[in-house]
C-alpha cells in the first residue's frame, strides 16, 4: 500500500464509525513491537523486508540498544476493506513490568486492544496484568498467538501436537476472562442486593444463575476468545503471516463445496472431514483422525516450512505456483531460509491483512462506548453518578454522541506528558525548497563558478590546456562547500536552538467530544477539580469571558498551541482534530503536570486517575558531581517528573533529592535521561535507598535455639537489663504490660499509652481503605471546621459502615472489645495502616463521629486538646524509634489522660490556645502531606515552643501551656510504649516470577538463596521443558538480581520482579544470647550475623543516626615493628 498523505488522514478522522483506537498489549518479548511494525509496512512506512528488525515505534536508543519497548507510542494507519476506508490510531505499549504506567496511559485512550502472547511461553504474569488493566478500563480485547514459527522450528511439534498446544493457551486466558467477568458480576450482585434488600428472594435467586446480569451492552459470547467468532489470529510477527479462520473457511468452501458458515463453526475444534460422504463429524465417531485446524491449515504451513528448510526446490516450486504468487529472483536465491519464508508466507497470508480485518470487525469505534464506562470515567474517587450535579450528567450523552458539531462540548483527556526535541517539531523543521528557490541557488552556484575558473585561467599559463579539466574540476569539488555555507546564511533559525537544545513537552490526549481546534480557549481541569465548587461561586448561565472568571481550585485557563498528528516518530502539524482521534498537543507544559483533563465546559468532573500496576518502590538520591551546577539539576529533575508517568521526585528533610522509580530499568532510563537530556550535567547517585517499616509483635514462646522460654537456666541477665535500662529514661512509669505514663514537662498533664499489634488482616483492610479513609478525613476535618459544604452520598456511607464492619469481624476478644468505636485516628498522615484508639473515660470522640454527622459538646470543648494528641501520634507513626522509618500495623491505645490541673488555667489562656491550636494543626499534621514537610512541622514547632517558654518564663505564653508539650510527650510516650514490646523491622518484598529451562534451575534456585528469596511455587509448563518458579524477594537483595540470574543461566532464564507485600523479619535486631543454649550456639559475642540488625544499622548510618558498633571488629595482639624487622631478615 503506498503512504498516505496528510489531507488523507484529516479526511478519515471526520469519519467516527471508522476510527478504531487501539493499543498492542503483552508480556516483554512477546512480539508487540515487531507485530507493530509489519502493521505499519502495510502503510508504506517502511519496508516489508525490515518489519521486525527496524523496530520503528522503539525510537529511543537505549529501547534499541536493550531490546523492549520502554514508553507508549502512537502511530495512524489506513486500511480498506470492502469499499470501507478505515482510520487505526495503534498505540504500541512496554511488556516489561517496570513501565507499566505506560501500559495505563496507553489503554486509558482506547476503546479495544490486542492481545499478544507467545505460543510457546504461553500466558505470563504480564500478561495476566494487561489483560486486567483491559478490563478494569472496560476496552474489548482481541488475541494474537504471536510466534508459532517457533513451535516448528524450535520444539520441532508435529501439527496434532501444535493444535492441542494452542487449544491449551487459548483455554489458560479464556480462564483468565472468565475470573475477571465472575469477579465483576459477583460485585454487581452484592451492590445490587444492597440497593434491593426489601426485594422476594426468588428473584435474588434466579440472578445467582444469571451469568449476564450487570452487562448492558455484552453478552458471555464477546468475553471469551474463540477463532470462530473471528476474535483471534494466529501468526508469526518475524516471517511476517497470519491468519483468521474466515480466510481458509473461504477458501475451502469453493474447494470442498462446504458452505462457508459450517467450516467457520468447525474449522476450529474436534471435527473432521469425511471425503466421501463430503460431511464434518465429531472426531469421537472415529479415532485418529486429524480434526480440520490440523488437516487443513496447519500442516500445510508445516510442509512450507519443511520444504523451505530442508532446501527441497521443487517442492517450493511447486507450492509458489499452486498459491499463484511471484517471488523476486533475489529471496529464491538467499542463502538464509528465513527469508524465503518470509517472502512467501508475507504474501500467500499477509498478517497486516488478517489482524486489521479482525480489528474493524471486532473492535468498537469511538461511537460504540459503553454507557458504563462513561460513567466510569467521569466519578473520580467514591462518587456515584447520580450524586453528580445535573449540568455534569447531562455531558453523558455529550460522550455517548462524540458529535463533533460547534455546539457539542470538547472533552480531551491527557494520558501524559512525553518530551521530544524541539528541532522535530513540524515547525522548527527545515522547509522543503521551492522550484524558483532551487534555480536562483542553482544560478548563483554557476557565477561563482564562472568567476573562480576566470581567476585561475588568469593565472595559469597558456600553453596547458589539459590542466583545464583538472581545474574545472577542483573549484566543483568546493561547490558544495559554497553552497552549505549558502543554506547556513539562508536559514539562520535552528542556531541558537542548538544551544539551547530545549525538550519541548507533547500532551499525549484524545478528544472524546467536540472538536479542538488550533487557537481554542479551554479550561484544564486538575485531578482534585470539583465541579460542585464551581457551580457554586459561578452563577448559572454564565455568559463572561474565560478571562474574567473568578479563581476556581485545580482550574487554569489555556490555548491549544499546536495540535500534532502522532506519526511514531514523526508530528505532523493539524488545525483540527475531530472527536474519537488520539491526538499531541503543544504548549501545556506549563499547565498539566502528567494527566489532566481539558474541557470547554467547567461542569465537566476530572476524570478517574489512571490507576498503575506498579508501585515505585526503588529510590535512590542524586546530587551534581559539581555542586554549582545544582539549579540545573533541580530543573531537570522538574522536567523529569512530567516526562514520565511513574517516577516520583521528592526532597527530603536532609536536603537531598530523591527519586522514585518503578525497578532498575526503570531507574536506569530515568538516569540516562536526565544526564543527557533534561539536566545535562554529571551526577553521582546514591546506594539505593531501601525502605522499611517498623512494627511490634506477640512476645515468643520459644528463644533462638527453639527451647521454650521460661524454663531455661539463664547466665547472661545483665546483657538484658542493660539493654531495657538505656532504653526507657527516668520519670517515666512503666507497667508489666508495658503501659506508658509520662508527663509533660510543665507538669500539667500526665498521658498512659499501651502499644499493641494489630493482626495482619486489618493491617491489610487498613492499606487497602485508605482512599476512603482519607475521605472520612475529610469530611471529618470540613465538619469541625463548621463548613456542612460537603454532603455524604448514600454509596460512601455504605462503604464506611462495611468498612467498619470488616474491622470489627477481624479485631474479635476481650482485648478489642468496642476499640473500633473507640478510633480516634489513623497514621501515619491520618489515612496510615496504624491505629490510634482512645480509652478515656471524660472524652469520647472517634473517627465514625464524622461520618455519622454527629459531635459531642464535649468533643468540641477538648478539640484543641485532642488535636495535640492526634498530632503526637501521627509524628510517632510516621518515625519509629528503630531507625525513624514509618510504623505498620501498630495499635496505640490511650488509656487515660489527667488534665485536672490544666482544666484550673484561666479562660484566657484556654482562648490563646485555641487561636495557636487550629494553625498548629495545620502545620504539624496535614493529610497527605509530603513526609519530609510534615516531619519538618512536626519537629520543629515544639521545640521552638519550649525553648521561649523556658527561656522566658516571667511573659504570658502566647502559645498556651499546652500545646507543643502535648504533641512532644505523646510522640515521646508512643515511641517508648513501642520499645518495651518486642520490636521488629518489615521488609518490602517483590513477587518473582522466573521462566527457566530444567537445566538451568538449581544456579536460579542458588541466586535466590543467596540473596534471602523464598520459593513458593515449581511448576512445569504443560507441553514445553519450561518450568515456572514463583519466589518472593526482598527489595533490600533485589538489585543486580536480574543481571545475576541471567549471568548465571547464560541468558536462558529472566525474572519479572512487581512489588507484593511488607513481610515482617522475624529475627529480632537487638537480641544478645540471655541463656546457656545460646551461648553454646552462638558463642558470647553472638557475631553471627542478624539480618533485621544489618538493615537497621544500614538506615540509621543513612540518615546519620547513633549506630553501636566497634570500630575494630576481630583484632589480634599487634605486631611491634622489631618482630617485624625479625619477619623480614629471616625471609
Amino acid at each position: 500500500m503506498v503512504l498516505n498523505s496528510l489531507d488523507k488522514m484529516v479526511q478519515l478522522q471526520k469519519n467516527t464509525a471508522n476510527i478504531r483506537n487501539i493499543c498492542v498489549l503483552a508480556h516483554v518479548d512477546h512480539g508487540k513491537t515487531t507485530l507493530a511494525d509489519c502493521l505499519i509496512s502495510s502503510n508504506g512506512i517502511i519496508s516489508s523486508r525490515l518489519a521486525g528488525k527496524l523496530r520503528y515505534m522503539d525510537s529511543r536508543e537505549d529501547e534499541q540498544v536493550r531490546g523492549i519497548t520502554m514508553k507508549s507510542s502512537a502511530i495512524s494507519l489506513h486500511y480498506a476493506k470492502d469499499n470501507e476506508e478505515y482510520l487505526i490510531n495503534l498505540i504500541d505499549s512496554p511488556g516489561h513490568v517496570d513501565f507499566s504506567s505506560e501500559v495505563s496511559t496507553a489503554v486509558r485512550l482506547c476503546d479495544g486492544c490486542i492481545i499478544v502472547v507467545d505460543a510457546v511461553e504461553g500466558v505470563c504474569p504480564q500478561t495476566q496484568a494487561v489483560l486486567r488493566q483491559a478490563w478494569l478500563e472496560n476496552i474489548r480485547p482481541v488475541l494474537v498467538i504471536n510466534k508459532i514459527d517457533r513451535l516448528i522450528v524450535e520444539l520441532k511439534f508435529t501439527p496434532q501436537e501444535a493444535y492441542s498446544h494452542l487449544k491449551n493457551i487459548l483455554e489458560q486466558i479464556n480462564a483468565l476472562t472468565g475470573t475477571l467477568f465472575t469477579s465483576k458480576v459477583l460485585e454487581e450482585r452484592a451492590e445490587r442486593a444492597s440497593e434491593s434488600q426489601g426485594n422476594p428472594p426468588s428473584d435474588s435467586g434466579e440472578q445467582v444463575y444469571d451469568w449476564s446480569t450487570g452487562l448492558e451492552d455484552t453478552d458471555d459470547s464477546h468475553l471469551y476468545f474463540s477463532p470462530d467468532q473471528g476474535s483471534v489470529v494466529f501468526a508469526s510477527a518475524i516471517d511476517g503471516w497470519g491468519f483468521g479462520i474466515e480466510h481458509f473457511a473461504k477458501i475451502y468452501s469453493q474447494k470442498i463445496g462446504i458452505k462457508k458458515e459450517v467450516l467457520l463453526k468447525t474449522l476450529w475444534g474436534d471435527y473432521y472431514i469425511n471425503m466421501k460422504a463430503k460431511k464434518i463429524m465429531k472426531v469421537d465417531q472415529a479415532k485418529g483422525k486429524k480434526p480440520l485446524f490440523v488437516q487443513l491449515i496447519l500442516e500445510n504451513i508445516w510442509s512450507l516450512y519443511d520444504a523451505v528448510l530442508k532446501r527441497d526446490k521443487e517442492k517450493i516450486d511447486k507450492i509458489v505456483t499452486s498459491l499463484g504468487l511471484k517471488i523476486g529472483a533475489r529471496e529464491a536465491r538467499h542463502s538464509d531460509p528465513k527469508v524465503q519464508i518470509s517472502a512467501i508466507c508475507s504474501q500467500w497470508l499477509p498478517i497486516s491483512h488478517a489482524v486489521l480485518a479482525m480489528v474493524c470487525r471486532k473492535l468498537p469505534s469511538p461511537l460504540d462506548v459503553t454507557p458504563e464506562r462513561v460513567e466510569r470515567l467521569m466519578c473520580a474517587g467514591s462518587q456515584a453518578f447520580d450524586s453528580l450535579p445535573p449540568e455534569t450528567q447531562a455531558l453523558k450523552a455529550a460522550f455517548m454522541k462524540c458529535g463533533s458539531e460547534d455546539t457539542a462540548p470538547v472533552i480531551i483527556f491527557v494520558s501524559k506528558m512525553f518530551a521530544v526535541d524541539a528541532k522535530a517539531l513540524p515547525q522548527n523543521r527545515p522547509r522543503p525548497l521551492t522550484q524558483e528557490e532551487i534555480a536562483q541557488r542553482r544560478e548563483r552556484a554557476r557565477q561563482r563558478h564562472a568567476e573562480k575558473l576566470a581567476a585561475a585561467q588568469g593565472q595559469a599559463p597558456s600553453g596547458l590546456p589539459s590542466d583545464g579539466s583538472t581545474q574545472d574540476t577542483s573549484p566543483e569539488g568546493e561547490e558544495p562547500k559554497g553552497e552549505e555555507q549558502q543554506v547556513e546564511s539562508g536559514t539562520p533559525k535552528p542556531a541558537p536552538q542548538e544551544e539551547n537544545s530545549q525538550e519541548a513537552f507533547i500532551a499525549f490526549a484524545r478528544v472524546f467530544s467536540g472538536v479542538a481546534r488550533r487557537g481554542k480557549k479551554i479550561f484544564v481541569l486538575g485531578p482534585k477539580y470539583s465541579p460542585v465548587e464551581f457551580l457554586q461561586r459561578v452563577p448559572l448561565g454564565f455568559s463572561a469571558p474565560l478571562d474574567d472568571l473568578p479563581p476556581v481550585p485545580h482550574m487554569a485557563c489555556c490555548t491549544l498551541d499546536h495540535l500534532y498528528l502522532l506519526m511514531g516518530r514523526e508530528l505532523q502539524d493539524l488545525e483540527e482534530v475531530p472527536p474519537g482521534n488520539v491526538l499531541g498537543i503543544g504548549g501545556l507544559q506549563d499547565f498539566v503536570l502528567k494527566s489532566a483533563t481539558l474541557c470547554s465546559l467547567p461542569s465537566c468532573p476530572p476524570f478517574i486517575p489512571l490507576t498503575f500496576e506498579a508501585t515505585p518502590i526503588v529510590r535512590v538520591a542524586v546530587e551534581p558531581k559539581h555542586p554549582s551546577e545544582m539549579p540545573q539539576l533541580v530543573k531537570g529533575m522538574k522536567l523529569l517528573n512530567q516526562a514520565d508517568p511513574c517516577v516520583q521526585i521528592l526532597i527530603q528533610e536532609t536536603g537531598e533529592h530523591v527519586l522514585v522509580t518503578a525497578g532498575e530499568v526503570h531507574l536506569q532510563r530515568c538516569l540516562d535521561d536526565l544526564t543527557e537530556r533534561f539536566a545535562k550535567i554529571q551526577i553521582s547517585v546514591s546506594e539505593p535507598i531501601i525502605p522499611f517499616r517498623e512494627t511490634i509483635t506477640k512476645p515468643p514462646k520459644v528463644d533462638m535455639v527453639n527451647e521454650e522460654i521460661g524454663k531455661q537456666q539463664k547466665v547472661a541477665v545483665i546483657h538484658q537489663t542493660k539493654e531495657d535500662q538505656s532504653k526507657i529514661p527516668e520519670g517515666i512509669q512503666v507497667d508489666s504490660d508495658g503501659l506508658i505514663t509520662m508527663t509533660t514537662p510543665n507538669k500539667l498533664a500526665t498521658l498512659s499509652i499501651r502499644a499493641m499489634p494489630l493482626p495482619e488482616e486489618v493491617t491489610r483492610i487498613l492499606e487497602e481503605n485508605s482512599d476512603l479513609i482519607r475521605s472520612m478525613e475529610q469530611l471529618t476535618s470540613s465538619l469541625n471546621e463548621g463548613k456542612n459544604a460537603q454532603v455524604i452520598d448514600q454509596k460512601t456511607q455504605e462503604k464506611i459502615w462495611e468498612f467498619k464492619g470488616k474491622l470489627e469481624q477481624h479485631l474479635p476478644g476481650r482485648k478489642w472489645r468496642n476499640a473500633v468505636d473507640q478510633i480516634w485516628s489513623f497514621g501515619p498522615r491520618k489515612c496510615g495502616p496504624n491505629i490510634l484508639v482512645n480509652k478515656s473515660e471524660h472524652f469520647q470522640n472517634s473517627v465514625w463521629t464524622g461520618p455519622a454527622g454527629k459531635a459531642s459538646r464535649e468533643a468540641s470543648k477538648y478539640r484543641d486538646v485532642g488535636n495535640s494528641l492526634v498530632s503526637g501520634f501521627q509524628l510517632a507513626a510516621l518515625a519509629g524509634p528503630m531507625c525513624e522509618e514509618p510504623l505498620m500495623g501498630v495499635c496505640f491505645v490511650l488509656e487515660k489522660w489527667d488534665l485536672s490541673k490544666f482544666e484550673g488555667q484561666g479562660a484566657s489562656e484556654e482562648q490563646d490556645q485555641d487561636l495557636m491550636k487550629e494553625g498548629q494543626e495545620e502545620g504539624a499534621a496535614c493529610p497527605g502531606g509530603d513526609e519530609s514537610q510534615e516531619l519538618q512541622g512536626g519537629h520543629t514547632g515544639p521545640s521552638e515552643r519550649r525553648t521561649s517558654q523556658k527561656g522566658e518564663p516571667s511573659l504570658p505564653d502566647c502559645y498556651g501551656p499546652l500545646s507543643g508539650q502535648l504533641i512532644a510527650t505523646m510522640k515521646e510516650a508512643c515511641r517508648y510504649a513501642l520499645q518495651v514490646k518486642p520490636q521488629r523491622l518489615m521488609a518490602a518484598m517483590y513477587t518473582c516470577d522466573i521462566m527457566a529451562t530444567s537445566d538451568v534451575l538449581g544456579r536460579v534456585y542458588a541466586v535466590l538463596s543467596k540473596r534471602e528469596g523464598r520459593v513458593l511455587q515449581e511448576e512445569m509448563k504443560e507441553g514445553t521443558d519450561m518450568f515456572i518458579i514463583k519466589a518472593v524477594l526482598p527489595v533490600a537483595e533485589s538489585f543486580g538480581f536480574a543481571d545475576e540470574i541471567r549471568k548465571r543461566t547464560s541468558g536462558l532464564a529472566s525474572p519479572q520482579l512487581v512489588f507484593s507485600h511488607w513481610e515482617v523479619i522475624p529475627s529480632d535486631p537487638f537480641w544478645v544470647p540471655t541463656t546457656e543454649e545460646e551461648y553454646l550456639h552462638f558463642g558470647e559475642k553472638a557475631d553471627s550475623e542478624n539480618q533485621a540488625r544489618k538493615y537497621m544499622n544500614a538506615v540509621r548510618k543513612r540518615k546519620g543516626l547513633y549506630v553501636e558498633e566497634k570500630i575494630v571488629e576481630h583484632a589480634e595482639k599487634q605486631r611491634t615493628l622489631s618482630k617485624n624487622k625479625r619477619d623480614s631478615s629471616e625471609q
